[in-house]
């Protein structure tokens, strides 16, 4: 079985083609930087319909894309480009060569957008109310896979992932930042971590797990449908931060940053992952002791 995935020189991507790779898959890695085997522009439609005519993948996973929210505030017509007009490339491309293959994209929970009292148990049927430019290009991907699966016939399903973390994130999320600082005061670089808001509570899934429910949702998912990877467990910030510092080498100082807080932020975030451990079976294997142990173990080895 062939396997084709875009971004695959990213965290979730290097993570995925191992996941793939060892599930007996061949992987051809696309990407526009490092070591993939496919330098693939997905603004530019002709690199897109060439690589994937070149080896008529069985199954292609689309991680292209980008992926931070604060980012997307400065830079909404590239998130724009990468996220949804570079997705349609992708779908055209499968379209223009005949493609018959399972086509798996990448959407994300921001789109759930502010659920204030309905963060507690959310489902793929939760109504969307995406806030922020990211979320924004996120469903419409997911919408324009919806088209392409009822107007062109093509075989397309959609993940919304939750948080997740584990080794190899970089700075820029709540995980890999207090790993990143717990690391570089043990290190003797900084004399404290600063953090936002510690009592909002999240969803986080080990990116491991993540790649396996992506597998699985390739492999078993019904065309059209979207499924939610999560744990469905929440932990506030406070209690990871806590489980970090607990692994720490040295006492590990923290101080509030005004720059970080988020007062809107929903208090809590929690998935529901009924609909995909249906469909395929997938269970979460590792928790937060694996996720903060892994990032933590990951930037002691960078700092």
């Amino acid at each position: 079985m062939r396997a084709l995935v875009t971004g695959s020189e990213g965290f979730i991507g290097r993570h995925l083609c191992s996941e793939l790779t060892e599930n007996g898959y061949e992987v051809i890695r696309c990407d526009i930087n490092g070591q993939a085997d496919e330098r693939v522009d997905i603004t530019d439609m002709g690199s897109v319909t060439a690589v994937l005519d070149r080896y008529r993948p069985e199954v292609l996973i689309n991680l292209a894309g980008q992926a931070n929210v604060g980012l997307s505030w400065k830079q909404p017509q590239r998130t724009v480009l990468l996220n949804t007009v570079g997705f349609i490339n992708v779908l055209e491309a499968v379209r223009e060569i005949g493609g018959g293959g399972r086509g798996c994209a990448m959407g994300s929970s921001e789109e759930d957008g502010a659920l204030r009292e309905r963060g507690g148990n959310v489902t793929e049927d939760t109504l969307l109310s995406p806030m922020n430019p990211y979320s924004i290009s996120k469903q419409t991907q997911e919408q324009f896979a919806q088209l392409y699966v009822k107007n062109y016939g093509l075989d397309v399903c959609t993940v919304r992932q939750f948080n997740l973390a584990g080794a190899g994130q970089p700075q820029g999320f709540m995980v890999a930042d207090f790993a990143f600082g717990i690391a570089a005061v043990e290190a003797g670089r900084q004399e404290y971590v600063s953090v936002g808001n510690l009592e909002s509570a999240r969803d986080f899934t080990h990116v491991r797990d993540a790649c396996r429910a992506l597998r699985l949702t390739a492999e078993k998912g019904r065309t059209g449908e979207v499924y939610n990877i999560c744990s469905g467990r929440a932990y506030k910030a406070a209690e990871i931060l806590d489980k970090l510092r607990a692994l720490a080498s040295v006492p590990i100082e923290v101080r509030e940053d005004p720059s970080r807080m988020r007062p809107s932020d929903p208090p809590v975030i929690c998935g529901s992952h009924d609909k995909l451990t249906a469909d395929t079976g997938w269970e979460p294997r590792l928790g937060i002791d694996d996720i903060v142990a892994d990032a933590l173990g990951y930037w002691r080895g960078i700092v």
